[in-house]
């Protein structure tokens, strides 16, 4: 079964962020209504947009997603 994004951002938590990555673990951690049992890209790019405020960028999201999606697909 895949798990979800969130499960997987949350390797990347880390209590001295060394990366944007790890930032954003950590906020995610932080933000109680982050969609945490979802792997659809749509509904957690459209919240992190509407939501995401302690984002850098959303290049920091599709990095990580990339990362996901790799991680995932087994590649």
């Amino acid at each position: 079964m895949r798990k979800s994004f969130y499960h997987f951002l949350m390797k990347f938590r880390h209590p001295e962020p060394k990366d944007a990555i790890s930032v954003f673990a950590n906020y995610a951690y932080a933000d109680h209504s982050f969609p945490k049992h979802t792997s659809d890209y749509h509904e957690l790019s459209t919240y992190l947009e509407l939501n995401g405020d302690y984002l850098e960028s959303m290049s920091v999201f599709d990095e990580a997603w990339q990362l996901y999606s790799q991680t995932e697909s087994g590649s």
